[in-house]
């Protein structure tokens, strides 16, 4: 799916949005009604395309910034241990009491 959503076993639905994200991501300013009618006519509703906006919108500024920021990627030991760590402990980090 990574290299052709196109070609990829997902639905028919799923490649809709896809492609629907895809412009937003590459074209934002070029995203008009008929885009918007083509992933609805998927089964797709506003609230959903409104979610798969923000998040597009989202990771584009989370890449911005960390690479305007430096941002150091982790070493693969450093995703291992952080998945453990939220696999055993949760997303949340409680302070001490």
């Amino acid at each position: 799916m990574l290299e052709n959503y196109e070609t990829a076993p997902i639905s028919d639905a799923e490649k809709a949005l896809l492609k629907f994200v895809a412009k937003v991501n590459r074209r934002p300013d070029g995203v008009d009604l008929a885009d918007v009618a083509e992933a609805r006519s998927a089964g797709w509703s506003d609230e959903a395309l409104y979610d798969a906006i923000s998040v597009c919108a989202l990771f584009n500024f989370y890449n911005r910034w960390i690479a305007g920021n430096g941002v150091q990627d982790m070493t693969a030991f450093g995703y291992e241990m952080s998945g453990r760590r939220i696999a055993t402990e949760g997303y949340v980090h409680e302070a001490p009491k």
